[in-house]
This record gives C-alpha cells, structure tokens and sequence, in this order.
C-alpha cells in the first residue's frame, strides 16, 4: 500500500521529498502568513518550522517521531505560506508525509470506514448519510452529543461536527440532478460537465443546484458528471493509495463522459478545497507513466465556479453591504483572487466592502475546527472581528468547510451576518 508521495512539484521541477523539502532556506517570508504562527509566536508552528521537523524526521534526528504530532497536527493546510513563500515551497505537502508518518498507516477507524463506503460503496454512503441526517433533525444527535456517548466512544469530533451542521438535507444534489438529466435526455450536447463536491452534494445541495444554474445560465446546457469522491478526504486523513484509487475512478468516468462534450469543454465544480485537489491530480501520478499524462489532461478541464460564473446584473440589487472571503483553497491553491472580486464589484458598486485579512483562513480548513478546536477558535473570533468591522449583512465564500466554520462563528458572535456560497447569491440576484 502506498503511504506516500514519491515525487514533489516544486519551482525547481520534481523532486523527491528529501530533496524538495530541504528547498526551504528558512528565511522567514512565511512568518507573517501563518495564522498559526501569528497567533501563537512559536517557531514549530511556523511553515519553516514545520518544514525543518518534516526534515529532521527525514534524517532520522527525531528518534520519537510523536514528538512531532503537535507542530504537524496544527497546521491548518491553508497553503498561505506558499504564496508567501518566493520559492513556492509546497509545505502543506510535506507537513501531511510527516503525519502519514506518525500514523503508519492506521488512520481512525470511522474515516477509513467513511472513505471506503465513497469510495467502494456510494449508495450504502449516501443511505447511512440520510439515517445520519434524520437522526439530525429528529435532534438523536445533539442528545448523544450532549450525554457524552461521542466522548465515551471516543468520537468527541462528531459531537463537534454536529454542533457545527445546521441543516440535514434529506435529499442530495446528486438525486435531483440525476432526476434532471433523465428528464433532459441526451438530445441536446452539453458544454460542460459538474463535478459534484461531496459537500455541496451532501450538506448543501441547494449551493449544488445553484451552481448548476448559475452555470446553465453562464455556459449553456451542462450535464452532472456522476463522479464519486475525489478523494481529498484520503489524501489529507488517510493514505494517498485510497487517494489514487478515487482518483483513477474520476479520471476513468471523465474519459467515457469527454467524447460527448465540445472540445475543451470545462468540469466545473463549487468546493474549492476539491477542485484544488482536482486540478493537482497529477501529483498523485509523478512517477506512473500511464496515469501522469491521463491525470495531466483530467485537471486542464477542471475549473471553479468562481472562476467562470459571470453574470452581468443582479435583479434585485442589494441595498445592504456584501464582503467576500477567500476559501484558502482557492486563493493559495488556485490562484483565484480578482475574478469573484472583479465579478462583485461590478455587479453590487459600493454595497461590495472589501474585507481585512480576506486571505486569512477562517479556521474551518476541513476537519481542523472539530480537532484542533481551541486554535481553530481563536483564528475564527479574528476572522468574525474582521467581518463585524465592515458592516457587512452578507459574507460570500466557495468552500464547504468556510460554510460551515462561519455560519457558525456568525451565529455565536455576529448574528447580523450571513454566509452564503457565491453560487447561491448570483442565483438569488442574477440575470
């Protein structure tokens, strides 16, 4: 079983890991990047730092390899110190090979369990999610949650989770627009394909359906891609073999469904942490010469809706005050900083206030805020702070994990704001 990445992308062509993480000179550029770094002062928790222990791990000069585990497991993955960095030094990578590390292979059982039903078993996943769902709205799980049963089972994330999951949708984006292609039929060619984000698909179906029209609207007839996983959830909790296995399963499904599509028609999904993933998949195949160029072709196509939603007014305008924050995902994965930018202040004038430290991660960053609660809450006051100080009734973002974290952090600290997905609001208010 593969439990690591072989080969890096780095500034200087590919590289093993000893070799790409040595890259780093420790010249601080990251420093004033790290949210984590920033908040609490301590070098290990710094990307140079992070990156030195990755290395001293590599050359065998940390003989407890546990030692590691607090400045590796709070690092949020935002990839900030990359774009800070002028080397680009892709530290989030190394920072998970020094996690896979410490874990040897035995992820927690409940996402080895999760990801082998996305991936092998995707009905049987989306069935135990609806019962998980119903249990939700039926309030099973805040009892559980509050009893302390997640604690005694050591499951204390869960009861984290739920606390931070409003909505239980009984029904998922991948149902209606299944439904919606069969009424469609194959009459007309699509332009573009939707890749369905496990969490827009599962927990916002309705950013899922928006994007979808947003899209039909912008692009012209598109058609859902029927994917599975793409595979960040392994790739980031549980080893890159399970990662690769989604992966190829993607890549298989998008070569059948392209002899349909225009030449260099997009596939286009809502998530931003996935479409960073997705348009990295060659990461996965550096070193495999038959999936590297069929991975290569895969991630050419894919684009976030953010990058391409362009609507040219909004009906009804908005008479109060819209900001935006940045899924980290999208700014320092992708590079997508003007175009929801540009797109929002063309379309809202002054209602659209720039927000201080847009850039900065809102602590969300996956699982980060259910294991890594007391950082996570701190970087999430900052981050409401900032928000409250622009007077904005509306945050806009494109990441699930961004949804979740500031609904949250909205409704504890700031309940005169909302969050909502891009998507939704040029759905809403675009012609």
């Amino acid at each position: 079983m593969t439990e690591h990445i072989d080969l890096f992308k780095t500034d200087l062509g590919e590289r093993g890991g000893y070799d790409a993480v040595s890259q780093c000179s420790r010249c601080g550029y990251c420093l004033q990047a790290c949210p984590t770094y920033v908040l609490t002062g301590k070098e290990a928790f710094s990307a140079r730092g992070r990156n030195q222990v990755v290395r001293m791990m590599m050359e065998g000069k940390i003989k407890d390899i546990a030692s590691a585990e607090e400045s590796l497991s709070t690092c949020l993955l935002c990839g900030a110190c990359s774009s800070a960095c002028y080397a680009h030094i892709p530290t989030l990578e190394f920072v998970l090979e020094g996690r896979r590390t410490i874990q040897k292979g035995k992820a927690h059982w409940l996402v080895r369990w999760a990801v082998w039903l996305l991936r092998d078993h995707p009905h049987s996943w989306s069935g135990m999610l609806k019962l998980a769902h119903f249990a939700k709205c039926l309030g099973i799980s805040h009892f559980l949650a509050s009893c302390g049963v997640f604690r005694l089972l050591g499951l204390q994330e869960l009861a984290a989770a739920d606390s931070h999951i409003e909505q239980a949708p009984l029904r998922f984006a991948q149902d209606h627009l299944r439904k919606k292609d069969k009424a469609e039929g194959q009459e007309v060619k699509p332009r573009w394909l939707y890749f369905a984000s496990c969490g827009t698909n599962f927990l916002f179906p309705k950013v899922a359906l928006a994007s979808f029209r947003v899209l039909s609207q912008c692009q012209g007839k598109g058609r859902f891609m029927r994917n599975g996983c793409c595979g960040l959830l392994a790739y980031n909790y549980e080893n890159v073999e399970s990662a690769k296995t989604s992966a190829q399963k993607n890549i298989e499904q998008f070569e059948r469904e392209k002899n349909s599509l225009p030449d260099r028609a997009s596939m286009v999904a809502d998530c931003s942490s996935c479409v960073a993933f997705l348009k990295n998949y060659d990461q996965l195949f550096l070193n495999d010469l038959d999936w590297k160029p069929r991975a290569q072709a895969f991630s050419q196509r894919v684009r976030d809706v953010i990058e391409v939603a362009s609507p040219q007014t909004l009906t009804p305008r908005p008479s109060f005050i819209v900001t935006y924050h940045d899924s980290c995902r999208a700014r320092n994965g992708q590079g997508i900083v003007l175009p929801p930018r540009d797109l929002l202040k063309n379309l809202l004038g002054d209602r659209y206030v720039e927000l201080s430290e847009a850039e900065w991660c809102c602590g969300g960053a996956g699982a980060y805020s259910f294991v890594q609660p007391e950082l996570s809450a701190e970087i999430l006051r900052r981050k409401i702070s900032n928000i409250a100080s622009t007077r904005a009734e509306l945050v806009l973002t494109s990441s699930t994990s961004c949804l979740l974290q500031l609904a949250y952090g909205l409704k504890k600290y700031y309940p005169d704001c909302r969050v909502m997905h891009l998507s939704e609001f040029l759905k809403e208010h675009g012609q």
